[in-house]
């Protein structure tokens, strides 16, 4: 690469910062065109570096970005120009006393600021996005995690334009300015934070409010800020908040800390939310939720975001990583819990299969390809892209991978130490493991491999039954294959839940040899050699193993079961997860085998036998309809085209196609009873039961309209279909029946495209369903559309989640027609990250990373996405958050 390319930080080349800081006054003048900050840093050497001298340090390097330098003082003295530097990125003071008070004043223009990152103005209203490095967009700082002090922040600003003015902490004053029509408050957070945790809003806002009392008595204000006319979708959000307040408490123990909690919904946000210290800053996405504009799917993702970032006010805000490389130290444990919180709100094992294939579709092929890295990074060149499934989901299953060594009971205590020694401070992923280690006395040393190589293990296991012996022998054999950097892998200490299955279908009781009793029906083995043999005792039947129960870890697993293992175990495995795991496995065996014979010209036939168990979940009755659908679905195009070591586009697609139409011809009567059984418009709840009956009535109708996709009219499943869109009152079942329309060709499917638009128009969130439902049709001219979709008044490209549904929706969700062997979806996904690399680096770096496996493609359409990487590489201007993406992409080539 071009030396003046962006160069990478490494996690060995980490220094503790050389000056601290104290307090942090900070006074914002919000203007129309140019807000004025000004700061004041009570500062000092560091004490772990060098006694302190009247000397100081050595020279103070603070952050600075995208904005201008008005003056710098030093203890009151205002410095001339020639006694400091300013260089694009940063204020250099040569050399400060050992302690002092740095002032700083800077102008911003938040108008501008289409990052997203910093201040910005978002429909008239300002707001901070501080994570990962956005602090230094507003006043030159030590703009690091390890740098934590306490905040006071004041803000001025038009009284009519800004009546609401928000920052971290408690409200300590405010008074208003009668003469120019102007206001101040000012807001004190007690507990010392870095910069990246630092808030303000100001505009045009209304709010709902609420309390919670906490275990010890303490009575929390609890205040939901959206703008004017939101203010009814706010109520499960608030509901959400609640819970997991006294679910934090009730599980770990943690009370919230200060007066009042804030969450505040902004429609332009680069992420889904962010948990700065007090006051929550939200994509509206995960706060506006009512039956009629917001689907299950959203109104679980507002449950679990609301709880994701009120968890983080203990495991990211209380205790903080040291730096970026440990981001998963905060991100990877606080999403095992928000995941343990909807397991708890819903059901567990629904919640599970969802947490395993959104890992599986989207961090396995981050660990197989040229993105893949460890959990805890070892470099990076923009921190924005290691905001990743990696460190997060990954992240999550390393922490539930400590949770089952430990036990709930052991992982408890592993926290409360945790806290006890780090409360207050910016610490490491070795931090965390050391406390889980000392609190049990559990060796996890070779545990932490799993911080530091990349890629995913597999796991090759046999068995062998010795019916003599009364014996049955477990072989396995891990390895992890070679990923970027790390040719070669140390055994990692992987956890392996196991049951074994008599021929009735029953638990055995397991027992090891050299054990004298037997340890229960279900346990876990340590696997932490290359190959380890685990011998079971009094076996007098061959069992049938179910392996690797609840997802014990991210880990692929082989093993040799044949069709009517898969099939006893869906009937009969005591463990949920693994039942749906032999569904899936043997539906996926099934599929490829059909995707070979498509390529060797033989004719398509699906076993009558797979068919049969399909129609056997749907009769079912004692099943859990949320299960039974998870059960019924078939694996998705992305995670077939993952088991191929080349992806076949057109005969994956072809090929589930055919499946899902097979079923629905054989199954028809009984898909038409389950949906009519379901279909019912009852009072609308979003609790596990009813979420699971919409779920399986909403899969029956999709395999229905499988066979209406050449475009029938007439036919009993498209007048459920029509009937449905036009007649239900959830918004699940609107965009359910609306998303099977869009793929046919019938003449309702324009009618209700329109009308959708019509009803919907004012509602942005739900015109984003509007563009996602068009941009992941299956229809040939697909391409097209979406194109001409840019140019409608509803999509702004500026707006993350526009960019998101509309070209996110096609590149990531409709793999048929972006992978399309003319190359025009590749064309069109080059020219639209080349467009955002411009206006929002951040969003056009997730949207390169859809070129990120092209290697996993045939010849033609490797060329064609290798010669759209290269030409955005070779674009004058490229953002580093792009540049990273797009040259990691094409290392090698």
């Amino acid at each position: 690469m071009d030396k003046n390319a962006p160069q990478a930080i490494h996690l060995k080349d980490y220094a503790p910062p050389p000056y601290l800081i104290d307090t942090v006054d900070l006074a914002f003048d919000l203007g129309e065109d140019v807000t004025r900050v000004q700061s004041k840093l009570a500062m000092r050497s560091n004490p772990a570096l060098a006694p302190a001298s009247a000397t100081g340090g050595g020279p103070l390097v603070l952050d600075g970005q995208d904005m201008r330098l008005v003056s710098v003082a030093l203890d009151g003295r205002a410095l001339d120009p020639s006694e400091y530097s300013v260089g694009p990125d940063s204020l250099t003071l040569p050399n400060p006393p050992a302690d002092f008070i740095l002032e700083i004043v800077t102008e911003l223009r938040p108008q501008e600021n289409t990052s997203l990152s910093g201040l910005y103005r978002t429909s008239g209203n300002f707001c901070t996005q501080c994570e990962a490095e956005g602090f230094r967009k507003i006043t030159y700082f030590l703009d690091r995690p390890d740098v934590m002090a306490r905040y006071r922040t004041t803000i001025t600003a038009d009284a009519m334009r800004y009546p609401v003015m928000l920052s971290n902490g408690n409200l300590v004053a405010a008074s208003k300015m009668e003469a120019d029509g102007r206001h101040t408050v000012s807001w004190e957070d007690p507990f010392a934070k870095p910069s990246y945790l630092f808030a303000l809003v100001a505009g045009v806002l209304v709010h709902i409010e609420d309390t919670h009392v906490t275990k010890s008595g303490r009575t929390v204000a609890l205040r939901i800020y959206v703008e004017p006319g939101n203010q009814d979708k706010c109520d499960h959000a608030m509901a959400s908040l609640k819970k997991s307040m006294t679910w934090d408490e009730e599980v770990y123990g943690l009370e919230y800390d200060l007066d009042i909690f804030m969450i505040v919904a902004v429609g332009d946000f680069n992420m889904g939310a962010m948990e700065n210290k007090g006051l929550n800053v939200f994509n509206t996405k995960y706060v506006l939720a009512k039956p009629e504009t917001a689907t299950d799917t959203d109104f679980l993702g507002v449950e679990a975001v609301v709880a994701h970032e009120y968890f983080h006010n203990w495991t990211g805000n209380r205790v903080t990583c040291r730096d970026w490389f440990q981001l998963s130290l905060k991100e990877g444990l606080t999403v095992f819990r928000d995941q343990e919180f909807s397991s708890d709100m819903h059901s567990r094992p629904v919640k599970r299969i969802a947490d395993v294939q959104r890992l599986r579709a989207a961090q396995f092929p981050e660990d197989s390809g040229p993105m893949a890295h460890p959990i805890r990074p070892d470099s990076y060149i923009e921190i924005n892209n290691f905001y990743t499934t990696t460190v997060y989901e990954k992240g999550a299953e390393v922490v539930r991978m400590i949770h089952t060594l430990l036990g709930a009971d052991g992982f408890r205590k592993g926290m409360d130490l945790y806290f006890q020694r780090h409360d207050g401070q910016a610490v490491t992923c070795d931090d965390f493991v050391a406390a889980m280690a000392d609190a049990t006395s559990v060796d996890l040393g070779q545990f932490r491999r799993w911080y530091s190589q990349a890629g995913t293990p597999e796991l090759d296991v046999t068995g062998a039954h010795d019916a003599a012996a009364r014996t049955y022998r477990l072989t396995v054999r891990q390895s992890c294959p070679p990923t970027p950097g790390q040719p070669v892998k140390q055994p990692f200490h992987i956890p392996l839940a196991l049951g074994l299955l008599d021929p009735s279908g029953a638990d055995m009781p397991l027992r090891l040899a050299g054990e004298a009793a037997p340890a229960g029906t279900s346990r876990v083995l340590d696997v932490m050699e290359a190959e380890q043999v685990f011998d079971f005792v009094d076996v007098a039947e061959a069992p049938v193993p179910s392996l690797l129960r609840g997802f014990s870890a991210p880990v692929k697993l082989r093993f040799p079961h044949g069709v009517d293992d898969l099939t006893f175990l869906m009937a009969n495995d005591s463990d949920a997860f693994n039942r749906w795991e032999a569904g899936q496995t043997l539906a996926t065996r099934l599929m490829l085998d059909l995707v070979a014979d498509r390529a060797a010209g033989r004719p398509l036939e699906l076993s009558p036998g797979f068919i049969a168990a399909f129609g056997k979940i749907l009769k079912d009755p004692t099943l859990d309809p949320a299960f039974a659908a998870q059960a019924l679905t078939l694996p998705s195009e992305g995670y077939l085209g993952q088991q191929m070591p080349v992806i076949d586009v057109d005969g994956i697609h072809e090929v589930r196609a055919f499946c899902r139409r097979a079923i629905a011809t054989a199954l028809r009567d009984d898909l038409i009873a389950t949906h009519r059984a379901l279909g019912g418009n009852e009072p609308f709840a979003i609790d596990a039961a009813a979420i699971g009956r919409r779920s399986l009535k909403n899969l029956a109708l999709g395999y229905l309209m499988a066979l209406e996709e050449s475009g029938r009219e007439g036919t009993e499943a498209v007048e459920l279909c029509v009937g449905q869109f036009h007649n239900a009152h959830a918004m699940t079942d609107v965009i359910a029946a609306l998303g099977c329309l869009a793929d046919t060709d019938l003449p309702q499917r324009e009618v209700a495209l329109r009308r959708f638009y019509d009803l919907w128009k004012d509602e942005p969130l739900v015109v984003d369903k509007w563009f996602s439902i068009q941009a992941m049709s299956e229809r040939p001219g697909t391409l097209e559309e979406v194109k001409a979709l840019l140019g409608h008044p509803a999509f702004e490209i500026r707006n993350p989640n526009k960019v998101y549904a509309l070209i996110g929706g096609f590149a990531g969700g409709n793999p048929v027609r972006f992978h399309d062997i003319g190359g025009g979806g590749y064309r069109f996904l080059a020219d639209q990250v080349l467009t955002l690399n411009a206006l929002n680096p951040q969003v056009a770096s997730r949207m390169v990373k859809m070129f990120a496996r092209w290697r996993k493609y045939d010849p033609r359409r490797q060329a064609l996405m290798r010669a759209e990487l290269e030409r955005i590489v070779q674009t004058p201007g490229l953002s580093r958050d792009v540049f990273e993406i797009a040259s990691k992409s094409l290392e090698g080539a």
